[in-house]
């Protein structure tokens, strides 16, 4: 046999070794994936449960003719982990009030971090938005809103999420959240300066979540 032909040989046989090396290792991939599909689909994560426990109005001015609202509100917002073995990390996390689709006030960031099992974070911010110019269609629905006695505002909860399952981490999530808060208005207000005390929200709510 030549050295030609010897050579030829060794490497056919080091082609051979790389793809069967090449092979194994893409097997253990598959393997591992197809492990962590399984344990996935058997744990079956729940999204979060969100609730809107209060909301109180601290204050609410809507400038006519000019069209801009301030506004300043306190909420406290509960967040349960339905899930018996998958933690939850916030991992940013911001709240703000809509009106009709209308961002009114600032995106508040609540603080991030990890829940556990069948566990229970609560937040109690301040959401403010000052001089915040509307539409003239909304600033007419506002002011027609108010004198009806009912104003019909959302808690709107954006962030991003990963699941905990034993020492694995997923990748991030998009969360958005959704918590309806129906004011009613008395128009008997003893209290003429400070807190507005005419604003009542009406009992605690379940929010809408998507993840």
């Amino acid at each position: 046999m030549s050295k030609k032909d010897c050579g030829n040989h060794g490497e056919q046989k080091r082609h051979k070794l790389f793809r069967r090396l090449f092979a194994a290792f893409l097997l253990l991939v598959i393997v591992a994936l197809l492990v962590v599909l399984i344990v996935w689909l058997v744990l079956r994560p729940t999204k979060p449960k969100f609730y809107l426990q209060d909301a109180s109005v601290v204050q609410f001015n809507l400038t006519s003719g000019v069209g801009l609202l301030t506004s300043v509100f306190q909420i406290t917002l509960s967040s349960r982990n339905p899930n018996d073995h998958i933690g939850v990390y916030y991992d940013r996390i911001d709240a703000f009030v809509l009106y009709k689709g209308q961002q009114i006030t600032a995106a508040t960031a609540l603080p991030p971090g990890y829940q556990g099992h069948n566990d229970v974070i609560v937040w109690s911010p301040y959401l403010y938005g000052a001089a915040v110019p509307l539409a003239p269609y909304l600033a007419d629905a506002l002011s027609q809103d108010e004198n009806a006695g009912y104003i019909l505002l959302y808690v709107r909860v954006d962030g991003r999420l990963r699941w905990k399952v034993g020492t694995w981490i997923s990748g991030h999530y998009h969360l958005q959240v959704n918590c309806p808060v129906f004011l009613t208005i008395d128009g008997s207000n003893p209290h003429g300066d400070g807190p507005v005390p005419y604003f009542h929200f009406r009992q605690m709510t379940s929010c809408s979540v998507d993840v």
